[in-house]
């Protein structure tokens, strides 16, 4: 953690929580950087993906996937198009936003948190009343969105869940990203953006939200699909580097991780998710719960805590099955009716998880 951040404080943003890192990457890059980049894409994409600098320096990685899609990402933002992220809940939509715009711009913080009532304000500008009633329309009175502060700096502004949006709320989107401008007609100005603007937005492609994206704002995004991790054991690592990484930041007691249990949580998500087992041979009805990655790390956190306030210190079934049951479990008639017959059908008969099965039922009772 650096010197500037709080020790209080409970999620640090990227820049602070990894300023060591953007630093060393931007004393080493001598590649091309866009105007009003920090790093080049090249130093984006190593942040983003990890790496060893010619010095020594490691560089962790952020994010868990395929090269190219980070690297058609990091691409878009060195043009004029913005950046659609589009994936289910729990591909690290949003985390993989913040970490770039904090290895672009330097500053994650410039956010529009989409939801049904998101105001027209949030993507443009609002007024301080007070002052707009004592003064009338003023500079002074102006109250600068995250965009238009975006716009102002160079930096970039990030979207999250834009389909919850209001229509006509993201519409107002349309003439910042064709005409890289934001008009003020109160005050007879326009706010025209400087090199290193961008927007970052995120949407769930499950969960569609409010309302979907019209044709003209589609248009200028390029999409980049952030796919599931492909194997098991690629989620078990996911699911393990991001549990500990948390279990320290809340300075959980230490827990020794059990990728027992951890491969048991998302063996578990990924077959209902998939309606199969994992080896083909058996169909299982999916829950109306979105079973993803960050679901998993979720309940392991959950069971790490358990397990250290209230347990022997290691992570055990007993631990997590709660958790388990509680991520699947939404609609208490239908999700419980496909979570039992999974239990009864797939995890009874397995070997190695009678302990497992047994947390689950005395939790289901």
């Amino acid at each position: 953690m650096t010197p500037d951040v709080p020790a209080a404080v409970l999620r640090p943003h990227a820049e602070q929580d990894f300023a060591a890192e953007l630093a060393a990457l931007a004393a080493a890059d001598d590649r091309p950087r866009p105007p009003g980049w920090r790093l080049s894409p090249w130093a984006v994409t190593t942040y983003v993906l990890g790496g060893t600098l010619p010095g020594g320096t490691e560089i962790t990685p952020k994010y868990v996937g395929a090269r190219r899609v980070v690297e058609v990402a990091v691409a878009t933002l060195a043009t004029d198009r913005a950046l659609l992220l589009l994936g289910v809940p729990g591909t690290a939509k949003t985390w993989l936003a913040e970490h770039l715009a904090a290895a672009v711009s330097g500053d994650s913080t410039l956010l529009v948190q989409g939801t049904a009532g998101t105001p027209e304000e949030a993507v443009r500008y609002g007024w301080n009343y007070a002052r707009l009633l004592a003064e009338g329309p003023s500079r002074a009175a102006l109250v600068p969105s995250p965009v238009m502060t975006a716009m102002a700096e160079g930096r970039i502004a990030r979207v999250e869940e834009l389909t919850r949006i209001p229509s006509d709320v993201q519409d107002a989107l349309i003439t910042v990203l064709s005409e890289k401008t934001l008009p003020v007609p109160e005050l007879g100005t326009e706010v025209q953006a400087r090199r290193g603007f961008n927007v970052i937005a995120t949407a769930n492609d499950r969960d569609r939200g409010v309302n979907d994206l019209s044709s003209a704002l589609r248009r200028r995004f390029n999409t980049v699909v952030l796919p599931v991790p492909r194997t098991a054991e690629e989620e078990v690592g996911i699911v393990a580097r991001r549990v500990g990484e948390l279990g320290r930041s809340l300075e959980l007691p230490e827990v020794p991780t059990s990728l027992a249990e951890i491969r048991r949580v998302v063996t578990v998500f990924r077959e209902l998710r998939q309606g199969a087992t994992e080896d083909g041979r058996a169909r299982v009805k999916s829950p109306s719960a979105t079973l993803g990655t960050a679901e998993a790390i979720s309940v392991v956190t959950q069971g790490m805590a358990l397990a250290a306030h209230f347990g022997d210190g290691t992570l055990r079934a007993a631990d997590v099955a709660a958790g388990v049951h509680g991520a699947v479990v939404q609609d208490p008639v239908s999700d419980g009716v496909v979570w039992r017959e999974y239990l009864e059908t797939v995890v009874r008969g397995r070997d190695g998880w009678a302990d497992f099965y047994r947390a689950c039922r005395e939790v289901d009772r």
